[in-house]
């Protein structure tokens, strides 16, 4: 079993920016064979994938949505993944979820991932 806690989560102005941490543990977790993903999520909508990077980071993928502005990264070592999150706009309000999955073809949907997170508030206003 995974768990997974998510921290950095806040309130900020349109155009400011925020790093959101994710930390991984579990008596057998294994930082290399996992995964790692961001989505967030806002009352009444599905949740929606933003980022996930691939178990060595040698590959990232985002949403169209936050392509240019998000950058996420990962430190193995520390069992870690972050979100960093450049020029935040009102439309990025949402709970931020850290997820993992060691499946091996991961497509970006939320049923793909195993382990979630309790998640993270971030508030962007106008």
């Amino acid at each position: 079993q995974v768990q997974l806690v998510e921290s950095g989560g806040g309130l900020v102005q349109a155009g400011d920016s925020l790093r959101l941490s994710c930390s991984a543990s579990g008596r057998t977790f294994n930082s290399y064979s996992y995964v790692m993903g961001w989505f967030r999520q806002v009352p009444g909508k599905e949740r929606e994938f933003v980022a996930k990077i691939s178990r060595r980071s040698s590959s990232t993928d985002y949403a169209d949505s936050v392509k240019g502005r998000f950058t996420i990264s990962r430190d193995n070592a520390k069992n870690t993944v972050y979100i960093q999150m450049n020029s935040l706009k009102p439309e990025d309000t949402a709970v931020y979820y850290c997820a993992a999955t060691n499946s091996m073809f991961v497509p970006n949907i939320p049923q793909k991932f195993d382990s979630w997170g309790q998640g993270t508030q971030v508030t962007v206003s106008s």
